[in-house]
């Protein structure tokens, strides 16, 4: 630096800080000075940031598609939301990005697809810390296909919706639970100038006599208030209602009187409980936002990290069903992804307007942008698109297709590794190695007929499955997607059931025949990866009454004894009989065998299936029958 540039600017140093002395000295009131952060930018004009509306972010953890009154629950009373709803515009086909909290939750704030960050699993699922997701060589013998590993946290370079509009002038303020890591992936690190995370106190809902959910509430209304005269940008995460399922005791009576489980699947009183306290919050949300005279120059979105959780019991009782969606949580059908969305920008969306397009959590970003007149940096990637043409009913509407890519096991909801395309009503399942043959097995379904994903169209859609399948093969190249390959470690288990009897495929049922008067063992160790509860349901048609028992191996325990088996009773004789058997597995399953007893008549077979108690299909294995492929 020259000496000429070096006295100039030791003057201006001097000029501005004898002009600080001269208003300090002579003002009548105390000057605060602004700190020039990136929410208060130097070249941000007053007016610019007067046209740009508030942004709340209400994300429900485990919150279910149909678990408030708009969307249809008959057990759970939500009136501040029904209200809420009544503002805004109601999305019935709305999604997370994946079907569990941790990856939905990265690919809202970024706008990118779980795949392409490499987030596809929750911590819960993939202990340790990893910052470089890889795939391993081999796995253990018993598993079909080699798994990715994921990220554990959201990189501390991922752009996110809070750094655009802390860019774009806005204050921005995280409160809630924070799952995406430490260090640089902290909210702090992540765009958010002011944060309160409820993560440490997960075990402990309850805090000095309070709900966590309750002080994040008062907090978050504490922030509006002081950042009420500039635009601020606020992300709710509320834990509730997911673990730890817990309620304020005096919500819980008035719940289990209203709950009828002859009238609604859903019927859980604690949890009827919880989603009325967040009722209540929502409504606090919203009347502050009244008495702060906001309500006009405010944008809300309420919506879900992922599906309702349908594996978890509280008093014996489901947490929640997602009928007529199948599956909940954790599940690749459409109950482990579809979520309530509620968005109310005044002004711009048709109040209490329902709209039926096909969304994801990843177009979030660039909604948020778009509504706050933000700029989303040249040449950076997301996979979002603008929802404000269908917050304003525009015609002609279409986001594409929408991506669940999930390469791991589940063993709590029996998941296997796969993905999922949804291309206008049509969905297609892909099972990585869901063959026992370590081949692919593909589902197909008609949403728009089929909203409950129960007729396979697989046999007969060979034209979407080319056309679902092609799209599939972009995604997986165009995001990088770690994508399950074959183990070469496997021993791989008998192709479906085997048995000692005299088999015939008749019709599309199995004839087992008896060998003199000798039991019959039917066995397979082609099963579902669960280590839960797991019910099996199979029509029987013999002539004669037998007795019957099924007994199963797990991973700690490989052979069948007697100390893990459920007897049952054939009773009809010539009609076919379908029978329920809930085996209490405890660890992972690995073989099921049932015998039938002693007798002097063949029996028949029609299917197999197994489900969890939600009713959810894991495994389903159809004699005579040739698989789809």
């Amino acid at each position: 630096m020259n000496q000429r540039r070096l006295t100039r600017i030791v003057s201006g140093l001097c000029l501005l800080f004898a002009s600080l002395i001269w208003i300090l000295t002579t003002s009548p009131t105390p000057v605060v000075l602004a700190q020039i952060t990136p929410e208060t930018s130097a070249d941000t004009t007053s007016a610019a940031l007067a046209d740009r509306p508030n942004i709340i972010v209400i994300m429900v953890d485990d919150l279910g598609w149909r678990d408030t009154s708009i969307y249809g629950s008959k057990s759970s009373r939500t009136p501040q939301i029904d209200a809420l709803a009544a503002r805004g515009v109601i999305f019935t086909q709305a999604y997370s990005s994946s079907s569990l909290d941790e990856p939905s939750q990265a690919s809202f704030l970024t706008g990118k697809w779980p795949a392409r960050l490499k987030l596809t699993q929750s911590r819960e699922l993939n202990p340790g810390e990893i910052l470089e997701p890889s795939l391993p060589q081999t796995a253990l013998s018993h598993i079909s296909m080699v798994t990715p590993t994921s990220r554990t946290q959201l990189p501390g370079d991922e752009l996110t919706a809070a750094e655009i509009l802390q860019t774009a002038g806005y204050a921005t303020a995280f409160m809630g639970e924070w799952n995406l890591g430490e260090n640089t992936s902290q909210p702090e690190n992540q765009g958010f100038s002011h944060f309160v995370r409820s993560s440490p106190l997960t075990s402990q809902p309850q805090l000095a006599g309070q709900h966590t959910d309750d002080l994040l509430t008062q907090q978050a209304i504490n922030w509006m208030e002081t950042n009420s005269k500039e635009p601020f940008f606020l992300n709710l995460w509320y834990q509730s209602v997911g673990a730890p399922f817990q309620a304020p005791s005096g919500d819980i009576p008035p719940a289990r009187t209203s709950a009828d489980p002859s009238q609604d699947p859903q019927h859980a009183p604690v949890m009827a409980a919880m989603i009325a306290a967040l009722d209540q919050r929502v409504g606090l949300i919203v009347a502050a936002l009244e008495r702060l005279q906001l309500t006009q120059s405010t944008i809300i979105v309420f919506t879900s990290d992922n599906g309702g959780n349908m594996t978890n019991t509280i008093e014996g009782d489901l947490l929640t069903s997602n009928r007529p969606l199948r599956g909940g949580k954790g599940s690749m059908y459409e109950g482990g992804s579809r979520v309530p969305l509620i968005i109310v920008w005044p002004g711009v969306a048709t109040p209490a307007r329902t709209c039926d397009d096909v969304v994801s959590a990843v177009d979030l970003l660039p909604t948020l942008v778009d509504m706050a007149h933000g700029t989303i940096p040249a040449g950076h990637q997301i996979d979002g698109v603008t929802l404000k043409p269908a917050l304003t009913g525009a015609a002609g509407f279409d986001r594409g297709a929408i991506f669940h890519h999930y390469p791991h096991y589940n063993p709590t909801t029996g998941t296997t590794p796969a993905i999922s395309v949804r291309s206008e009503n049509m969905k297609l399942i892909r099972f990585f190695g869901g063959h026992v043959t370590q081949t692919d097995r593909i589902e197909v379904y008609d949403l728009q007929n089929d909203p409950g994903e129960r007729i396979n169209l697989a046999r007969s859609r060979r034209d979407e499955i080319v056309r679902m399948t092609n799209l599939i093969q972009n995604f997986l190249k165009e995001t990088s997607a770690l994508v399950p390959q074959k183990n070469p470690n496997f021993e791989r288990p008998q192709q479906g059931w085997a048995t000692g009897a005299d088999a015939e495929v008749e019709d599309g049922e199995l004839v087992l025949k008896r060998s003199g008067d000798r039991p019959i063992l039917f066995e397979t160790y082609d099963v579902p990866h669960v280590n839960r509860q797991l019910r099996l349901r199979l029509p029987l048609k013999t002539s004669s009454r037998m007795e019957g028992r099924v007994m199963w191996s797990t991973a700690s325990e490989p052979s069948f004894t007697q100390n893990r088996q459920v007897k049952f009773a054939v009773t009809q004789k010539g009609e076919w009989e379908t029978h329920e058997i809930t085996l209490p597995v405890q660890d992972l399953l690995t073989g099921i065998r049932i015998e039938f007893g002693k007798g002097d008549s063949d029996l028949s077979l029609g299917w197999i299936r197994a489900e969890l108690i939600d009713g959810n299909l894991v495994k389903e294995w159809q004699f005579g029958e040739v698989e789809s492929e």
